[in-house]
């Protein structure tokens, strides 16, 4: 095996070589630094464009988070006045409850008094009574019937008996009242009318309320039973104050005033109340049409309300709505239709209805509807207001807006036609108190009392009484527009005539020009 040699490099091929490596040692750099700074320069527009992207879901974001929050608080709040609406709801009508059951506790304990008082009456008539039957067996087995046949009138033994069960009371007052020299003023103040009316009204129920005298002691005269009655109507006092005047036991007195208001419903109610005869009714339509000009007017009507105490049945019935909202106080009541000649005499009335019976129902049932609906008032008219429907036989005024010269003077005559029975009703309740206020008498018995109280008014405006000034009574009874007002096209059109020639006639009056 051989061996070549290998020739050695000078010094010039060194130095080619040592260029040509530096050369491609700063080509390699060059293109690494390229390379880098062009990656460079792509990472940073990356990170730009990736930085507006997440600001704008950042903000969408925001705007969803700021839209979940307002419709929360708008859940919250609503949520807050549902509350707070059913919160007042809730103490409204625990209140308007716990009021009601206070009324009903008022009325149910005056009850349970009353009864009290009657069963304590009752028992003590029965053990006076026994033992006044004790006494005269004893007394009969002493003396023997023949001391028993000496005494001619036997006063003196049904004075000692009479002793034994009746309470000795003073009758101070109404003696006085009663004797003949008592002053006519102070009389007429204490009974609403004169002595003359008072003997006519005693005489004409004497044979209805009279009471025999027994053994064990004396009726109660006429005119006392009379005089309990009368006063207390007038004066609407209390029974223990009426029991005070004339001496007498509490449940006598309230006895009394309901067997009176009985006597004069029976007795005198027909007489004084009765609707006008053809004779009279003619003299009623001219002297209406000398005072408003209206031909055929036969009366005047009007409805007021009469207080009561909360009924222990049908309350809702007897609920009157409009009194509570003025009074801001539960009221309920029971209605008295009435319709009036010239003098503010009643010639009609119907008592006794639920108070929230508005005055148009209130009128359907009355016996004024009924003649009315069988055509027998012919050529008649029954002026009334607003609260009564516009049909034959019924006149009423206008209620809608913007009224003609011709529709404004109708309704100012209406109106001069429609006061004279709401003066009447303001004389009943200024002369007889009692109806001003909540009355003891139990519900059943009220309307024989107010009818009572009728034809008292009746007698004393035919008896031309005067009535003091300071008894006058401001009537709050509120006018409801009839729901279904106009009832009659044959009535409407008498209306428009009428109105017509109020007018064109002179008859109607310019105060509105």
């Amino acid at each position: 095996m051989e061996i070549s040699s290998i020739p050695f490099l000078n010094q010039e091929d060194f130095s080619h070589l040592y260029s040509l490596f530096q050369e491609m040692d700063n080509f390699n750099v060059n293109n690494s630094s390229k390379k880098r700074r062009r990656k460079d320069e792509e990472g940073e527009g990356g990170d730009g464009n990736g930085g507006k992207d997440d600001l704008k879901k950042n903000t969408f974001k925001d705007i969803l988070s700021s839209l979940v929050l307002f419709d929360e608080e708008e859940k919250h709040e609503e949520e807050l006045r549902v509350m707070e609406f059913q919160q007042d709801m809730a103490l409204f009508e625990a209140n308007y409850k716990q009021q009601a059951q206070v009324m009903n506790d008022y009325y149910t304990q005056i009850q349970d008094q009353y009864t009290e008082l009657d069963e304590f009456d009752q028992h003590r008539t029965k053990r006076a009574r026994s033992s006044a039957v004790a006494v005269a067996a004893a007394a009969s087995g002493n003396v023997g019937s023949a001391n028993l046949a000496q005494t001619s009138d036997g006063s003196a033994t049904v004075g000692q008996h009479r002793r034994l069960w009746v309470k000795d009371r003073s009758k101070d007052w109404w003696d006085r009242c009663n004797h003949p020299d008592f002053p006519e003023d102070e009389f007429r103040r204490a009974f609403r009318m004169s002595k003359a009316t008072f003997n006519m009204i005693c005489e004409e129920l004497d044979s209805a309320v009279i009471k025999k005298n027994t053994m064990l002691r004396d009726a109660i005269p006429v005119r006392q039973r009379v005089a309990v009655c009368i006063w207390r109507l007038a004066t609407g006092e209390p029974l223990r104050l009426v029991s005070k005047r004339f001496g007498l036991g509490i449940s006598t007195c309230h006895k009394l005033v309901l067997e009176v208001c009985t006597a004069i419903k029976t007795v005198l109610m027909p007489k004084f109340i009765e609707w006008p005869e053809e004779q009279r009714l003619k003299v009623i339509k001219e002297e209406f049409k000398s005072m408003s000009g209206m031909p055929n007017v036969g009366g005047s009507m009007y409805t007021t309300h009469i207080p009561i105490i909360a009924p222990k049945i049908s309350v809702a019935a007897y609920y009157n709505k409009r009194h509570t909202e003025r009074n801001q106080k539960t009221s309920y009541s029971i209605t008295v239709q009435g319709v009036v000649d010239p003098k503010g005499v009643f010639t009609d009335v119907c008592i006794g209805w639920p108070g929230s019976m508005p005055d148009d129902q209130v009128l359907e049932k009355s016996a004024l509807y009924q003649r009315v609906n069988r055509g027998l008032l012919k050529d008649v008219w029954i002026v009334g207001n607003s609260g009564y429907p516009l049909m034959d036989g019924i006149l009423v005024p206008y209620t809608h807006q913007n009224l003609t010269w011709t529709q404004h003077a109708f309704n100012e005559k209406i109106g001069d036609v429609q006061r004279i029975a709401k003066e009447a009703f303001a004389r009943l309740k200024a002369r007889w108190s009692c109806l001003q206020k909540r009355t003891e008498v139990k519900l059943q018995d009220l309307p024989v009392v107010l009818g009572a109280c009728c034809v008292l008014h009746n007698i004393c405006e035919m008896s031309n009484e005067e009535m003091d000034p300071e008894l006058r009574f401001e009537l709050f009874d509120d006018e409801m527009t009839a729901e279904n007002g106009l009832r009659s096209a044959n009535a409407v059109q008498a209306r428009d005539h009428i109105a017509h020639n109020l007018l064109h006639h002179g008859l109607a009056g310019t105060s509105f020009l």
